[in-house]
């Protein structure tokens, strides 16, 4: 086949370090612009950015010539970067280490569109740690709450 072609659909979900609600509502599309214009240079392609204020959720097809984790880091250290000089309850922002990844079936992302876009109404009724539990167990994984939480 002299062609490389790939449809890998990721569901990323990380949080601020400790959880720290500084992710206001007001600079909340700036900083999902600011995702997206990472994800795109990164050669990835945007699907959806959202989230609450400790955590983002991003869904986006992964170039085939990147790993989830390199891609990953390279948004993560852009975007906290970019954080800190948005305002001083930011200078000293962090992303948790971690973060949690899952495909995504190609006929399931209309459904995760809706979730990731319904973030603020589904967090009046579940903490970022019970929603992450949850991700964790729909997707197989087990996770070492000891390790987890930074």
């Amino acid at each position: 086949m002299p062609q490389s072609l790939s449809q890998i659909v990721i569901h990323n979900v990380f949080s601020t370090k400790e959880r720290v609600p500084n992710l206001e509502a007001e600079m909340r599309p700036e900083l999902y612009a600011y995702l997206t214009t990472l994800i795109r240079n990164g050669g990835h392609t945007p699907i959806m950015i959202g989230g609450h204020d400790d955590h983002v959720h991003m869904l986006l097809g992964l170039s085939r010539t990147e790993t989830v984790a390199k891609m990953m880091e390279n948004t993560k250290v852009a975007s906290s970067k970019w954080l800190k000089t948005t305002g001083a309850n930011r200078r000293d922002f962090s992303w948790q280490r971690g973060y949690g990844a899952f495909g995504v079936s190609y006929s399931s992302v209309d459904s995760a569109i809706a979730y990731i876009a319904n973030q603020e109404e589904h967090h009046k009724n579940e903490s970022f740690r019970d929603e992450y539990r949850r991700l964790m167990n729909e997707n197989g994984i087990v996770i070492d709450e000891q390790y987890c939480w930074d």
